[in-house]
Protein backbone atom coordinates (compact mmCIF):
# COMPACT_ATOMS: atom_id res chain seq x y z
CA UNK A 1 0.00 0.00 0.00
CA UNK A 2 1.54 3.38 -1.17
CA UNK A 3 1.61 6.26 1.27
CA UNK A 4 0.24 9.31 1.31
CA UNK A 5 1.58 12.90 1.50
CA UNK A 6 0.38 16.33 1.47
CA UNK A 7 2.09 18.76 -1.08
CA UNK A 8 0.72 22.64 -1.54
CA UNK A 9 -0.96 23.44 -4.94
CA UNK A 10 -1.11 27.41 -5.98
CA UNK A 11 -3.19 27.37 -9.06
CA UNK A 12 -4.02 30.72 -10.87
CA UNK A 13 -5.23 31.51 -13.92
CA UNK A 14 -3.22 32.23 -16.83
CA UNK A 15 -4.55 33.10 -20.18
CA UNK A 16 -7.87 31.00 -20.95
CA UNK A 17 -6.31 28.17 -18.54
CA UNK A 18 -4.99 27.56 -15.49
CA UNK A 19 -1.31 26.51 -13.74
CA UNK A 20 -0.60 24.95 -11.24
CA UNK A 21 2.42 24.66 -8.67
CA UNK A 22 3.86 22.52 -6.17
CA UNK A 23 6.35 24.75 -4.27
CA UNK A 24 7.97 21.78 -2.24
CA UNK A 25 8.72 19.80 -5.27
CA UNK A 26 9.38 23.20 -7.63
CA UNK A 27 6.75 20.98 -10.14
CA UNK A 28 4.14 22.82 -11.97
CA UNK A 29 1.29 21.57 -14.78
CA UNK A 30 -1.24 22.99 -16.12
CA UNK A 31 -5.52 22.60 -17.20
CA UNK A 32 -8.28 24.11 -18.71
CA UNK A 33 -10.07 24.11 -15.35
CA UNK A 34 -8.66 24.64 -11.89
CA UNK A 35 -9.56 20.85 -10.95
CA UNK A 36 -8.15 19.76 -14.04
CA UNK A 37 -4.79 21.81 -13.23
CA UNK A 38 -5.36 20.39 -9.72
CA UNK A 39 -5.73 16.71 -11.15
CA UNK A 40 -2.71 17.42 -13.36
CA UNK A 41 -0.39 18.52 -10.75
CA UNK A 42 -1.49 15.34 -8.87
CA UNK A 43 -0.10 13.67 -11.73
CA UNK A 44 3.14 15.34 -12.49
CA UNK A 45 4.10 14.70 -9.07
CA UNK A 46 3.20 10.78 -8.83
CA UNK A 47 4.74 10.09 -11.85
CA UNK A 48 8.43 12.54 -10.11
CA UNK A 49 7.83 10.26 -7.13
CA UNK A 50 7.38 7.29 -9.52
CA UNK A 51 10.73 8.15 -11.28
CA UNK A 52 12.85 10.10 -9.56
CA UNK A 53 16.06 8.61 -7.96
CA UNK A 54 16.15 8.88 -3.58
CA UNK A 55 18.69 11.61 -3.91
CA UNK A 56 16.67 13.54 -6.46
CA UNK A 57 14.12 13.87 -4.46
CA UNK A 58 16.04 14.10 -1.36
CA UNK A 59 17.85 17.55 -3.35
CA UNK A 60 14.26 19.08 -4.73
CA UNK A 61 12.22 18.72 -1.75
CA UNK A 62 11.39 21.98 0.41
CA UNK A 63 9.76 20.67 3.84
CA UNK A 64 9.57 24.25 4.79
CA UNK A 65 7.14 26.33 2.60
CA UNK A 66 5.53 29.42 3.86
CA UNK A 67 2.26 30.90 2.23
CA UNK A 68 1.45 34.68 3.30
CA UNK A 69 -0.27 37.31 2.27
CA UNK A 70 1.40 40.63 2.16
CA UNK A 71 0.26 43.98 1.97
CA UNK A 72 3.00 46.70 -0.29
CA UNK A 73 2.12 50.64 -0.39
CA UNK A 74 1.47 51.43 -4.46
CA UNK A 75 1.01 54.19 -6.59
Amino acid sequence: MKKQKQFTAIIEREGSGYVSFCPELDIASQGNSIEEARTNLVEAIELFFECASTSEIEERLHDEVFITRLEVAIG
